[in-house]
């Protein structure tokens, strides 16, 4: 028997032809349109929000729980023999937050410790956090860092206490160690002195630890993992997923309005991934994130469907559509109009802008073919129409695309999401090229998941992203890009893995306490750092398409552009290329090309820092006529561009 990882190199080792491709990059007649837009989807999966790109470092904060998910102490522990007995009292924080933590002890210093996320990573830096206490307590708290490993403390700080017996007290703190930790081993704990106490025991809530977030945003973001998203410059931020959105069941979607405002105030959800969320990532959080990376935002609402199957009857749908269009005031109403206010009495007077609006996420999935059915025949004419009517200036995007069996109706988009072998990504090349103009489709999903000879979902989904795979996502998206016109844009998902608890290893960056094991992903290198502002024409008169993919056209600078990759070939596949207006002899190109290992399997290990892609770079100077020649190696992906505009249309 072949095994799969034998299959696949079968398929990679098809000879190329050994005679140079020639290639000439017409000047006019390609596609006039907006850039294909490369971004990024965002759900809490993989604890890729907790505990990942939200920066908040202690676990289980509040306390939160739900049917699926009951409250548990889960990530606390005593310090110095102190009781711990989670209570749902009669005056609680919150309405949102009901259950506390009663800490009781008969030792001097007695408290509470958080192990984090899997650790807590300790710099020289200033962490700010807070607390809450219910109990008449006269003394200070204690809040420090300190190893698992060693008890050794890296920094501490005393908190006066302003405790009082029947309310709730807000404490809030800074605390800089004075040394780093050498590893993330880490626990954070409050301690007070029991002869304090008046009543024996104190009731916390709602403790919360963070370190120096992006642009320094209060409940924001974790620094690397932005930063390892910034540098891939992307153009938009689809959100809040994904399977988040719609929820387990019909009560326990996404709701926007639970995830805004103080922290005390949001209840957070059953997670669709085996875990609760905090909603500490909220609406507001994801909106900020797209004006720190300058992204559009595409936002998904509600469409009245749950992963259960359960949707939203005929005469409930109204509800639902009120549900997002209010979602809408909120963040783009003035402050005149009911929503606006509210967002205005968050910190927020000026309005967002949004573009793009999904109608629900995978609706051709749960539940079908019955919940499919009522979104096509109802739910979404419905959206739609309620829409153009109220937004006429916002793209509505149907969740399902036309490969779903749908017919879109004018004047929405789609949404596709293929999950595929990276043969199968290749033989999508010319998918788009069939899309009428009528026909405008969002990527808002897409990764090569399982290798070639794959069983589907039922076996075989891959660990990490491998070298093979992510050039079969190239190619894809070369096909994608070839269809700016049809193509609003494009993303890989998921975005964020949690190494030490994750459902889906297919992801571009993945993550741990320690920001050491930040690891940029094989897929992580192919995203577009050089759009097209027009794509243009390729006449092959030698070769053409297979084993080399391509597309050409203008670069934002008016410069050529000229994007392939290298698939099913064992040697180099040679390129002549040309750019009409720009044929002098001596003109310049700079090529960049990445290679991955021979091995097609080769991934990104976090553990020992081993990075299998290779970048090189290199000037090339065209020959009379103009030509620019070079070699592309087997599983190779390349961007040419030019060192002058180029002259024409």
């Amino acid at each position: 028997m072949i095994s799969v990882r034998s299959a696949v190199l079968a398929v990679l080792a098809i000879t190329s032809p050994g005679n140079a491709i020639d290639l000439l990059v017409r000047s006019s007649g390609g596609n006039a349109s907006s850039p294909i837009m490369y971004g990024l989807m965002h759900e809490d999966i993989n604890n890729s929000g907790d505990g990942g790109i939200y920066a908040e470092l202690i676990r289980n904060r509040a306390f939160q729980g739900s049917d699926k998910f009951p409250v548990s102490l889960e990530g606390w522990s005593s310090v110095n023999g102190a009781t711990l007995k989670l209570q749902k009292q009669t005056k609680p924080l919150s309405v949102a937050l009901p259950v506390s933590v009663n800490v009781a002890g008969i030792k001097e210093k007695v408290g509470l410790a958080n192990s984090g996320y899997w650790g807590i990573d300790v710099k020289v830096e200033n962490y700010t956090g807070s607390f809450y206490v219910k109990g008449a307590y006269e003394g200070f708290f204690t809040a420090s860092l300190q190893s698992v490993l060693t008890n050794e403390a890296f920094g501490s700080v005393e908190i006066a206490s302003k405790s009082v017996k029947d309310d709730w007290v807000q404490h809030s703190f800074t605390l800089i160690p004075t040394k780093a930790a050498p590893s993330s081993n880490n626990t954070f704990a409050i301690t007070f002195d029991t002869a304090g106490l008046k009543d024996g025991s104190l009731d916390f809530n709602l403790i919360t630890l963070f370190p120096p977030t992006y642009n320094n945003r209060p409940n924001g973001l974790r620094v690397d993992l932005v930063e390892a998203f910034a540098a891939l410059k992307p153009k938009f931020l689809r959100f809040p997923g994904g399977n988040m959105l719609e929820g387990n069941t019909i009560s326990t979607f996404w709701k926007w309005n639970e995830t805004i405002g103080p922290l005390k105030d949001r209840p957070g959800m059953a997670g669709v991934w085996d875990y609760h969320l905090t909603t500490g990532l909220g609406l507001i959080e994801y909106m900020e994130w797209c004006d720190d990376l300058h992204l559009e935002p595409i936002l998904g609402v509600w469409a009245g469907l749950a992963l259960d199957g359960a949707y939203s009857p005929l005469d409930k749908v109204d509800e639902a559509i009120q549900y997002a269009l209010d979602e809408l005031e909120f963040l783009t109403g003035p402050v005149s109009t009911k929503w606006g206010a509210v967002r205005a009495s968050l910190g927020y007077p000026k309005p967002w802008t949004i573009k793009y609006v999904e109608i629900g996420n995978e609706d051709w999935l749960a539940g079908r073919p019955t919940a499919y059915d009522a979104y096509k025949k109802y739910r979404f004419p419905m959206f739609l129409k309620a829409f153009s009517q109220k937004h006429p200036e916002i793209q509505v995007i149907a969740s399902p695309s036309v490969f779903d069996d749908m017919v879109i109706p004018a004047p929405a988009a789609g949404d596709y999401h293929p999950y595929l072998t990276p043969d199968a990504m290749v033989a999508s090349f010319n998918k788009f090229d069939r899309l009428s103009k009528q026909n405008l489709t969002l990527i808002g999903e897409a990764a090569s998941t399982h290798p070639n000879g794959g069983k589907g979902w039922d076996g075989n989904l891959m660990s990490n992203p491998w070298w093979g795979g992510s050039v079969g996502e190239a190619i894809f998206l070369i096909g994608a890009e070839r269809n700016a016109d049809r193509v609003i844009g494009a993303t890989y998902a998921p975005g964020l893995r949690n190494l030490n608890r994750w459902q889906w290893g297919m992801t571009i960056v993945q993550h741990a306490a320690d920001p050491a094991l930040t690891t940029l992903s094989t897929s992580w290198y192919l995203l577009g750092n050089h759009p097209l502002t027009k794509t243009l024409p390729v006449t092959a008169s030698s070769g053409g398409i297979g084993p080399l993919y391509y597309v050409a056209g203008t670069g934002e600078k008016g410069t050529g552009v000229f994007k392939a990759a290298v698939y099913n070939a064992t040697q180099p596949v040679p390129v002549s290329i040309r750019f009409e207006g720009l044929e002098a002899k001596g003109s310049t190109a700079t090529l960049t090309v990445l290679t991955g290992p021979e091995n097609p399997y080769g991934t990104n290990d976090p553990f020992t820092h081993a990075n299998v892609v290779e970048e090189t770079k290199s000037t090339l100077i065209a020959s009379e006529g103009g030509i620019f020649e070079f070699s592309l190696s087997r599983l190779s992906v390349a961007v040419l561009e030019t060192g002058e505009t180029r002259n024409g249309p």
